[in-house]
């Protein structure tokens, strides 16, 4: 099994010093990594800017914005036997980077934004007979919304979690399947999850 796994933030920057992100510290994505590579994988980790290193065995590809991960991504996909897609990417960026640092001016500004690339979306596309396993942070309506992103994103199943993830070391999340029912539920450490994840990819994919 050759695994493709993405994790951590992306950043999209206004100019040169400062950039729009998240607060992903990309346990859950490492803690995949680790796990698979446990198992004999071959993992191939793509991972936003993140202060954790790279699990040891993994074939690491740092990038920052997610223009950085599609493309990353994309080269690195067709060689896969399928992806599991942690990372939390910024869904918006400045249509225009300000070069060199924005200056007070004393009263408010406005910043056009655009959407970025959706790469889970395009993943998707291109999966033929690989598989892929998105993750979906939702607050709002979060299981209606979890099963809108996998059939959106063409998913052959969707991890959907919660806020409360977010820089901590545990987790609660619920493995739903194309049509909609609860394939597993794993709570606990984060390591502890992943254990399950891919050991529960490993029984159901056909992959090994």
């Amino acid at each position: 099994m050759r695994l493709l796994i993405t994790a951590g933030p992306t950043r999209e920057y206004l100019d040169d010093v400062r950039y729009l992100s998240n607060a992903s510290s990309g346990r859950m994505g490492y803690a995949v990594a680790e796990a698979a590579t446990a198992l004999g994988w071959q993992v191939v980790l793509v991972s936003g800017p993140v202060e954790i290193p790279a699990p040891a065995g993994s074939e690491f590809h740092p990038v920052t914005t997610t223009a950085d991960m599609r493309d990353a991504c994309l080269k690195l996909f067709p060689g896969c036997d399928g992806v599991i897609a942690t990372a939390a990417v910024c869904d918006y960026k400045p249509k225009e980077r300000v070069a060199g640092k924005l200056s007070k001016t004393g009263g408010p500004i406005t910043i056009e934004m655009i959407e970025t690339d959706d790469v889970l979306a395009e993943l998707g596309r291109l999966k033929g007979d690989r598989f892929v396993v998105g993750f979906a942070l939702e607050a709002q309506n979060p299981r209606e919304n979890a099963l809108q992103k996998l059939r959106r994103k063409q998913c052959d199943w969707i991890v959907l979690n919660d806020p409360s993830a977010i820089g901590s070391d545990t987790n609660s999340v619920e493995l739903i399947a194309e049509d909609g029912t609860t394939a597993a539920h794993w709570a606990g450490d984060k390591r502890d999850v992943a254990r399950s994840l891919v050991d529960w990819v490993a029984a159901n994919t056909g992959k090994s």
